[in-house]
C-alpha cells in the first residue's frame, strides 16, 4: 500500500489526533507491547486502575519493556510498582511522568535523560485513546460524547478486534464520500446521500436500503468523524450507534476495532437484551466487514477516477490533509473544505420526497 507521501498529504507522515490503542480489557499490570505511529510502545496498569503508555525501549540499554518473561522481576510479578514500570534488565524504574525514579543497585544522581516519553491517554466506552500531535502540541479537540453509553436501556459494547489491514487510512476516510459502492457492497442504492464538513468534524447522512443490517428497510443514517480516527454513525435516530476506528501502526498500514452500542426496548437493559444486543453487534460487525475486505485487497486510490455522480472526495481529502498539517495551517484547509455537498441528481434528506 502506499505511504502518505504519495497521497500528497502534507509532511507529518500520521495524522494528529485521538486514536484508540486498545480496549480497556487489554491493559492489565503485565505490560503490554504495542506498535503505533511507527514506534515500538508499551500499554499497562498502575496499581491505581490508570492506565499508561510509554516507549517501548528502556534508555540505560535499550532494552524492550514489555517483550520479557524469564527475569525475575517479571517472573516475581514486580515490574510495575504503584503506578511505575521496571525493565526487566536492570530493574531501572520509571515513573507514571516517564522519569527515572530508582536505579536499585545506584545512590549516584540519576541521568536526566533517563526517561521514556509518555503518550496523553483517555479511557472511555470499554476503550483506550492516546492522543498524537508530530508537533508535540496539546489536543485541541475532545473525544466524541456518547450521551447513548450512559444511557441504561442500552447495552455497552465491548470492542471487536479486527486486526491490521495493509492500507492507508486515507482509503478508510474515502469512504465517507463513496456513494457509488452502497448499491454494489451493501445492497441498495440511497435515496438520499449529503457530506458535510465543519471544521475537525466530517458527516456524511443518507438513506438506503441495506440487505445486511435491514432487509427490506431503508436504513437512515448519521455517521461523522471527530478528528481523523473515531467514526459514530447513529441508526435510525439512535437505535443502534456503530463504533468505527483505526490507527496507524505504520505508514500504510492501520488497525482497526468495530463495535455496537444496542437500545433495548427497557429502560433498563436486561441479561436477554445483552445477548440480543451481542447479535446486533455482530450483525453490524458483517456489514462493515463488507468494506473491510475492500480495504485489504485493492491498490493504492492516489487520484479517484471520479465521474458525475460520485461522492465529493476530493473536499474530503482535502478535509483530511488538516491532520497532516501544522496547526497553523488548519484555517486554509478549513476555508478549502468546510461546507455541504450533495451528490449530482441526489436529493438530501431536507429535499427526500417521503
Amino acid at each position: 500500500m502506499a505511504g502518505t507521501n504519495e497521497y500528497g498529504l502534507g509532511p507529518f507522515t500520521f495524522p494528529r489526533g485521538w486514536f484508540m490503542v486498545a480496549a480497556s480489557s487489554e491493559v492489565k499490570a503485565k505490560p503490554l507491547a504495542v506498535r503505533y505511529f511507527g514506534q515500538d510502545l508499551v500499554l499497562y496498569r498502575g496499581e491505581s486502575g490508570t492506565a499508561y503508555m510509554v516507549d517501548a525501549y528502556c534508555p540505560h540499554m535499550g532494552t524492550h519493556l514489555a517483550k520479557n518473561t524469564t527475569s525475575y522481576v517479571v517472573q516475581d510479578h514486580k515490574q510495575v510498582e504503584g503506578e511505575s514500570i521496571r525493565c526487566p534488565y536492570h530493574a531501572w524504574r520509571f515513573g507514571p511522568d516517564g522519569r527515572c525514579n530508582q536505579i536499585p543497585y545506584s545512590d549516584a544522581r540519576i541521568p536526566a535523560t533517563a526517561k521514556l516519553n509518555v503518550w496523553r491517554l483517555e479511557e472511555r466506552y470499554n476503550c483506550i485513546f492516546a492522543w498524537h500531535d508530530a508537533e508535540g502540541g496539546s489536543p485541541y479537540f475532545e473525544l466524541p460524547e456518547i450521551a447513548e453509553w450512559h444511557d441504561p436501556a442500552f447495552v455497552q459494547w465491548e470492542p471487536d478486534q479486527l486486526g491490521t489491514l495493509p492500507c492507508h487510512p486515507q482509503e478508510v476516510i474515502d469512504n465517507m464520500a463513496d456513494v457509488g459502492h452502497l448499491g454494489p457492497v451493501h445492497g441498495g442504492y440511497p435515496e438520499y446521500f449529503v457530506n458535510e464538513v465543519d471544521g475537525i468534524v466530517l458527516r456524511q447522512l443518507q438513506g438506503a436500503p441495506h440487505r445486511t443490517l435491514k432487509p427490506g428497510e431503508v436504513l437512515q443514517t448519521r455517521t461523522f468523524y471527530t478528528g481523523p480516527g473515531i467514526l459514530l454513525s447513529y441508526f435510525n435516530v439512535n437505535n443502534g450507534i456503530m463504533y468505527i476506528t483505526h490507527t496507524p501502526v505504520d505508514d500504510g498500514v492501520i488497525k482497526a476495532w468495530h463495535a455496537f452500542l444496542y437500545k433495548s426496548p427497557n429502560a433498563v437493559a436486561t441479561a436477554q437484551d445483552a445477548e440480543i444486543g451481542r447479535m446486533a453487534q455482530a450483525g453490524s460487525l458483517a456489514a462493515f466487514a463488507q468494506d473491510f475486505e475492500i480495504w485489504g485487497n485493492k491498490r493504492a486510490c492516489i487520484n479517484p477516477l471520479a465521474v458525475p455522480g460520485d461522492g465529493a472526495f476530493g473536499k474530503i481529502r482535502q478535509w483530511y490533509k488538516q491532520f497532516y498539517n501544522s496547526r497553523e495551517q488548519e484555517r486554509k484547509f478549513h476555508s478549502l473544505a468546510d461546507g455541504v455537498y450533495p451528490v449530482r441528481g441526489m436529493p438530501t434528506q431536507s429535499q427526500r420526497v417521503a
